[in-house]
């Protein structure tokens, strides 16, 4: 079976032959590599970047996580603004933690989703906590004490 081509010239249709075959630059189904190829020509939208409400939904409660999660951040900048430093940056590891559960959890988070599943929550996961820690260990009066970090840093300062 012949297809007309924009240019209108005939062109082949292509026989897949399995799941991996793909065609080359002549047009041709060969088999390929599951590897990524070297020049990549579009993107794909990462995994679970669909909507996370239905189309017939208003725009803002589409992107319901995404939302959810820059609203607590926008609340912990604005306590941080108000000298409440500790309380206001442990709403925005919080934020960044609650981030990365709806990542693992929900199948589509909208503009959540940046890269794969696992580089959403390792990267939300691991800043949030940081944060977290961070702003648990703060000066003066920390909340959390973690007895080698003086330790070591009188070893390493001589004074």
């Amino acid at each position: 079976m012949e297809k007309v081509t924009p240019a209108g010239e005939a062109a082949e249709e292509l026989e897949v032959r399995d799941a991996v075959s793909a065609p080359d630059a002549e047009g041709r189904a060969r088999r390929v590599t599951r590897r990524f190829p070297l020049f990549t020509r579009d993107t794909a939208r990462p995994e679970g970047g669909g909507r996370a409400a239905g189309g017939d939904a208003p725009a803002p409660a589409r992107q319901w996580p995404m939302l959810a999660v820059l609203s607590l951040v926008g609340v912990g900048l604005l306590v941080t603004a108000l000298d409440a430093f500790r309380i206001g940056t442990l709403l925005i590891g919080v934020a960044l933690v609650g981030g990365a559960v709806l990542r693992f959890v929900l199948p589509g988070v909208g503009m959540l989703a940046v890269r794969s599943r696992f580089t959403d929550i390792a990267t939300y996961g691991v800043l949030g906590l940081a944060i977290v820690m961070l702003a648990l260990m703060v000066q003066p009066d920390p909340w959390l004490e973690i007895p080698f970090l003086k330790d070591t840093l009188h070893f390493t300062v001589d004074t």
